[in-house]
C-alpha cells in the first residue's frame, strides 16, 4: 500500500482513458466494479484494464453480495491485488481474502453499527454515505472519533470541489470518488478524475 497521503482511489472504471489519466495524476488505486451496477464491467474487460495499471498502484475489484468464494474467483480472473467488500461481512471474509493473497478494503455506511467500526484485519476501512452510490455529501465529521487510529477512506458525495474539505473534517487516511467524476450515471469524465486527484494531492 502507498505511503503516500492522501491515498487518493479513483472507482468504477470502464475505459483506458480514464484508466491512464488517473495513473498520470498520481491515484493511488484503481476500483473495477465486478458486481450489478451502472458500473459493472465483465471480469475479463477488467483484466484487461487492470494490465494498464503500472505496478505500485493498487487494483480493486468491488463487490456487493457475492459470496467469497465468487469475490476471489472473480478477482483471481480480473487479475487484482485487492478486493472491496460491501454488504454483510465477517472477520473470516477478510481472513479468507487475505489468505487468497489480497488485500482488503472493507465498506461500511457511517450510520453503521459500532461493532462494524471494530479493527476486522481489513488494510483499509472505507466509510460511505448511509445510502452508498448515492453521490449525496454527508456529515465527514460524524465518524472522526470511530474510526480514529485506524487506517481508512471517506467516500460518499465527494468531487474536485469538497475533497480537499473532506479529509479535512474526516481526519480519514485517504478519499475514494465514483459519481463525483462522472458526466453521467456510469460515466467518468477524464477532466473530472483528473481535478479530483489534483486537489485531494494538493497539486
Amino acid at each position: 500500500m502507498s505511503d503516500r497521503l492522501p491515498f487518493v482511489k479513483v472507482c468504477g472504471l470502464s475505459t483506458a482513458q480514464d484508466v491512464q489519466v488517473a495513473v498520470q495524476h498520481g491515484a493511488d488505486a484503481i476500483g473495477f466494479v465486478l458486481t450489478a451496477s451502472p458500473r459493472e464491467v465483465a471480469v475479463q474487460q477488467a483484466a484487461q484494464l487492470v494490465s494498464l495499471v503500472p505496478e505500485g498502484i493498487a487494483t480493486v475489484a468491488v463487490f456487493h453480495t457475492e459470496d467469497l468464494p465468487t469475490v476471489l474467483q472473480r478477482a483471481t480472473d480480473a487479475a487484482v491485488g485487492w478486493v472491496q467488500l460491501h454488504g454483510q461481512r465477517s472477520a473470516e471474509d477478510v481472513n479468507l481474502a487475505h489468505a487468497a493473497g489480497l488485500k482488503v478494503i472493507r465498506a461500511v455506511r457511517s450510520d453503521a453499527n459500532a461493532e462494524e467500526f471494530s479493527d476486522w484485519g481489513e488494510d483499509l476501512l472505507l466509510i460511505d454515505a448511509s445510502v452508498p452510490g448515492s453521490g449525496k455529501s454527508w456529515d465527514y465529521a460524524a465518524v472522526r472519533e470511530l474510526a480514529a487510529g485506524r487506517r481508512w477512506l471517506v467516500a460518499g458525495g465527494l468531487n474536485p470541489q469538497n475533497v480537499v474539505e473532506a479529509l479535512a473534517l474526516s481526519e480519514a487516511t485517504g478519499a475514494d470518488v465514483s459519481s463525483g467524476v462522472e458526466s453521467s450515471r456510469g460515466v467518468k469524465d477524464p477532466a473530472l478524475i483528473a481535478q479530483f486527484v489534483d486537489a485531494a494531492k494538493g497539486a
